[in-house]
């Protein structure tokens, strides 16, 4: 999940070399960190968070499968 979240956003940005995704788990619960530069979040969170939304919707269904919860935190 974590290669799927950081190809996803390296697509979208203008630094993508500047892009790290942290996978932070828990018993049921895995909390994936993205961090851009503060140039580039406006283009991963998107107009009124479409993009973001779209991102963890792709995150949640393909965690379908896995029985584990993924969780998707833009951080600067």
């Amino acid at each position: 999940m974590k290669d799927l979240i950081s190809y996803i956003a390296k697509a979208l940005v203008d630094y993508p070399d500047e892009v790290t995704v942290t996978e932070l788990e828990g018993e049921r619960t895995t909390v994936l960190e993205l961090r851009v530069l503060k140039a580039d979040l406006g283009k991963v969170i998107g107009k009124q968070g479409r993009t973001a939304q779209a991102m963890r919707t792709v995150l949640s269904a393909s965690s379908g499968k896995t029985g584990q919860r993924y969780v998707l935190e833009i951080i600067e």
